[in-house]
């Protein structure tokens, strides 16, 4: 196989998932509606006796969506690394792409540890929120916690007690071992964790069919707990997670000036028919024919567009280690948590990782599969993503954009890698 004869197919990460719909539009107004409701009643001598009821109900729909978190990631990161390691044995094309793929995805994750806490000390979150939803927050993991966890003695143990860090440097090393497996024997645990993360979507899809209940729940009893703070807070943190996907896009113009060796105005240019396409359909995928007409404009090879942008598509979600680590700070923040060096550290290392195992489904699913393990391995508790995911909607668009630039960014960088010499590329 190589890079300008078969390039891979953007479809690999998403093929092996059932199509799953979730209701965003009614768990949105399921929200607005709690949110409105809890504010009405806030006060009340009835109050408590509403908070009885809609208290367990938010906290039995949470559980719903952890129960799913473990298995689902350890499903998709295996074959996600099984397909990433695949990917490279294409050619010198494919290293070189998936070189710069994995350096930025590492960039990325560690921007969101460090940019989020430094917004939040700028513009600390709304006074007055109370998130807390009788759940304990769990214990914020120190450096040595961090050290010691990061190889499990007892991967089953670990397993049980939700130790998500051990875990998926498990199934990490796991996959990377089965790569050196027979065809036969390689195959069949492929299959397995296809079916494992497979299965564990079709649970989620359910469990998230009801979330416009769940979220009504907990919006509830957020507007009960803090009055409008909630309205603000949500206001709040839909424009900082803006922010850092921004500057993540940012970083894709630069790529593209730099390494790509392009113009910033041509290159931003021939993006911007694809940034149209991308806000309207919020998906990579789709936005992949828009995207090859902008790297031709940009006079890419077709060679190299054709092989880097299917494989971008698949494996590069540039946004992502970023701000799902903003989320899963933000979520602490509400929770009340101060996080260590050490819960950052380790936060950041399974956003890395989880990437890898990311699947192109709507914002509210991979929402949950990919934060859910980052706050686990962090010590966050989950309740705050039970309400910040109804509004992920706005988010979700800065996500798309941000991973079509980058996308694109990487095909000129690509690109520029394979001409001898280097010569700057003028657009027609």
């Amino acid at each position: 196989m190589t890079a300008s004869s078969t390039p891979p197919s953007p479809s690999t990460g998403a093929s092996r998932i059932p199509e799953i719909r979730v209701p965003g539009v009614l768990t949105l107004l399921g929200l607005v509606a709690g949110l409105l409701i809890g504010l009405a009643i806030a006060g009340r001598p009835f109050a408590p006796d509403v908070l009885s009821v809609t208290g367990p109900v938010g906290s039995l729909w949470l559980q719903g969506l952890q129960m799913t978190i473990l298995p689902l990631v350890a499903g998709l990161l295996f074959s996600g690394i099984v397909e990433t390691v695949a990917a490279a044995r294409a050619g010198p094309m494919a290293r070189r792409t998936l070189g710069i793929i994995v350096g930025f995805l590492a960039f990325s994750a560690t921007l969101g540890a460090v940019l989020m806490p430094l917004l939040l000390d700028l513009f600390p979150v709304p006074a007055g929120i109370n998130f807390q939803h009788g759940e304990d927050p769990g214990k914020v993991p120190g450096i040595a916690d961090f050290l010691s966890s990061l190889l499990p003695e007892n991967v089953i143990s670990a397993a049980a007690g939700n130790a998500m860090l051990p875990v998926i440097v498990f199934v990490a090393l796991f996959a990377f071992a089965s790569t050196r497996l027979g065809d036969e024997p390689r195959r069949a645990l492929a299959v397995l964790f296809e079916g494992l993360a497979g299965a564990m979507m079709v649970v989620i899809g359910w469990v998230l069919g009801l979330a416009p209940i769940g979220v009504f729940a907990l919006g509830l009893t957020l507007g009960v707990r803090s009055g409008g703070a909630a309205l603000g807070a949500l206001a709040h943190y839909i424009v900082l997670m803006i922010t850092v996907g921004s500057v993540v896009m940012i970083a894709g113009y630069i790529i593209a000036s730099t390494v790509g060796r392009k113009r910033l105005g041509a290159f931003a240019a021939a993006m911007l028919p694809a940034q149209v396409v991308a806000i309207s359909t919020q998906s990579s995928l789709a936005t992949l024919p828009s995207m090859l007409g902008s790297s031709h404009r940009l006079g890419v090879s077709s060679t190299t567009s054709e092989f880097a942008l299917p494989l971008a598509v698949t494996l590069f979600r540039a946004t992502g280690p970023a701000m799902n680590m903003a989320v899963a700070i933000y979520a602490a923040k509400l929770a009340g948590l101060e996080l260590t060096t050490a819960a950052l550290a380790a936060g950041t290392f399974v956003a890395f990782a989880t990437t890898f195992g990311a699947v192109s489904l709507p914002g509210t699913i991979s929402f949950v599969s990919s934060i859910g393990p980052i706050a686990a391995a962090m010590g966050v508790p989950l309740w705050p993503l039970g309400v910040l995911v109804a509004v992920e909607v706005l988010p979700d668009l800065m996500r798309t954009l941000g991973n079509v630039t980058m996308d694109v960014a990487l095909t000129t960088a690509v690109d520029a890698g394979e001409k001898d010499p280097p010569t700057r590329e003028t657009i027609h």
